[in-house]
């Protein structure tokens, strides 16, 4: 695997990267809420884009009409990230950024009759990537929301669905369609070269026995079309991107159960201890389970969503308006941190955040003094909560 020296020499020879670091980690965000809009999270946005009253982007788009959409989203892509985010992002020490999309991104394989989502999202994911490239930042372009949505009443489906569409083969192959497009525009737009990952489909069901098809027809089918598209680039194994799916931890089955090329396979678990099962919700138990606990699995993975949120987030024991809570959150995520690296590292859930909780938004955090301003946690936040 190429590592962080063999990256920087990509940039000036002209071929895509699928490094991850030897020497270092990951240590990232998330660039959520741009080709995703999820209105939990950035409601200042979400009514400035004139989705007020709905939940998703389908639903903005059908109260907007498409041409005013298109005009309003592009509004959004233009401005809720910019280049000085960018930069921002590397001088805190950060070197990965992970770009959640949605499939509407390729517009061919849109259904305009039934389907609606904004048009005009590639030129700024073009420009992002661009800019992370300048900046010496590492991209995973992460499959945010699939075809007929791959969670029930989840906004970064965009759009709710009660019950998930994506697994079947005829929704699988609008995804491989979008992935097979993203893989050779990575390989081909010098633009795109400091992406080195593709996540074939972000956080589906966790219900392994419910859609067996993910596992044994989706994972494989998508890992070949990917790669016979390389192969008519005539790209060359060492260059050959990541592949991004679920690590087995996260519930929706074993990712290499039908893969036979394992050739840069890369895993990703999401790890909110707000809704893991059978922690309380103290001080106390946070950190113990956060500095005791194996995340294992599947190998090598990265920590690609996790946060400073907590179950009973306003009760007494996290209450951030706390004399001690910002120096108690510091610490949490210190020892979250320090759990990930045991890993492969670590993506925060997210850039920024409009809800007024900095315990979602890395830069929020930072201006509250709670993140360090060089992505580096305290070594001996777990003494006292090891086994």
């Amino acid at each position: 695997m190429k590592h962080l020296l063999s990256y920087a020499l990509a940039l000036f020879t002209g071929t895509a990267i699928a490094w991850l670091p030897a020497a270092d980690k990951i240590r990232g965000v998330n660039i959520g809420g741009l080709f995703v809009s999820e209105p939990w999270m950035m409601g200042d946005e979400w009514n400035k884009m004139g989705c007020s009253g709905t939940g998703d982007e389908f639903n903005c788009v059908q109260k907007l009409g498409q041409a005013q959409a298109d005009f309003n989203f592009q509004k959004h892509y233009d401005t809720f990230i910019t280049q000085d985010d960018i930069k921002r992002i590397k001088s805190l020490g950060l070197n990965t950024i992970r770009v959640p999309v949605g499939y509407w991104m390729r517009e061919d394989i849109v259904n305009r009759n039934s389907e609606h989502f904004p048009r005009g999202g590639f030129p700024y994911l073009r420009r992002l990537c661009q800019w992370a490239k300048d900046a010496g930042i590492y991209v995973i372009i992460d499959l945010h929301a699939a075809p007929g949505g791959q969670q029930k009443d989840q906004s970064f489906t965009g759009k709710s669905v009660s019950t998930p569409g994506f697994f079947v083969s005829w929704q699988y192959e609008r995804a491989y369609k979008f992935l097979e497009w993203m893989a050779k525009i990575i390989h081909t737009d010098s633009a795109f070269w400091s992406v080195g990952a593709l996540q074939l489909v972000n956080e589906p069901i966790q219900n392994p026995n419910q859609y067996p098809s993910l596992v044994n027809e989706f994972y494989p089918n998508a890992w070949k079309r990917i790669r016979a598209a390389e192969a008519a680039l005539g790209t060359t194994q060492a260059n050959l991107l990541h592949i991004q799916m679920m690590d087995q931890r996260w519930g929706s089955g074993n990712p290499n159960q039908a893969l036979k090329d394992l050739w840069f396979a890369f895993y990703d678990d999401h790890n909110y201890v707000k809704w893991t099962p059978n922690v309380a919700a103290t001080r106390d138990a946070y950190m113990r389970f956060t500095c005791q606990q194996d995340l294992g699995g599947n190998w090598p993975v990265v920590v690609g969503e996790w946060s400073l949120s907590t179950a009973d987030e306003n009760g007494a024991e996290f209450n951030v308006n706390r004399p001690d809570a910002k120096a108690w959150y510091r610490r949490w995520w210190s020892a979250q941190t320090y759990a990930y690296e045991k890993q492969n590292g670590w993506i925060f859930w997210t850039w920024k955040v409009q809800n007024g909780d900095w315990r979602w938004g890395y830069s929020n955090a930072v201006d509250a003094g709670v993140i360090p301003t060089n992505a580096r946690g305290d070594a001996g936040a777990c003494n006292g909560f090891t086994k």
